[in-house]
């Protein structure tokens, strides 16, 4: 039985969906950048890892990265579609759930012509890591 099961998982594994590759500069383009010693103290910002999560898990539902558009997408279509495109706010509910929405950036896809009321707001279960809820505007 377990030959037959690993043999099977084995040839599953070939069929299961593997992310793209993240991009990366090559080496040589890299190689200017040096990291400061510590991060600068000005603009720095502390978020917490629960809220890193659960944005993480809205925004992969709101814009998934394996998405793309079509051929003749509009320019407003493809800034829609790009997540620097989008704030976010983030606020804590109840117990385990976090509110999480995103809208448009001021400015953002602006040049394009008028974006109507974009964005989403989610209701995050951080215990479980499920999302609870989506409200579009």
């Amino acid at each position: 039985m377990k030959p037959k099961v690993l043999a099977i998982s084995v040839l599953l594994s070939g069929c299961a969906v593997r992310p793209a590759a993240l991009p990366r500069v090559p080496p040589a383009e890299a190689a200017w950048f040096k990291f400061p010693e510590t991060l600068p103290v000005d603009g720095r910002r502390e978020v917490p890892a629960v809220t890193v999560a659960a944005i993480q898990l809205a925004m992969d539902d709101f814009l998934p990265r394996h998405l793309r558009l079509p051929d003749g997408a509009s320019d407003v279509e493809v800034c829609l579609n790009q997540r620097q495109s989008y704030d976010v706010r983030t606020s804590p509910h109840s117990e385990g759930i976090m509110l999480i929405r995103f809208s448009v950036s001021p400015g953002a896809c602006m040049q394009q012509g008028a974006v109507l009321d974009m964005g989403a707001t989610y209701a995050v279960d951080t215990r479980a890591w499920r999302i609870l809820a989506v409200q579009q505007p």
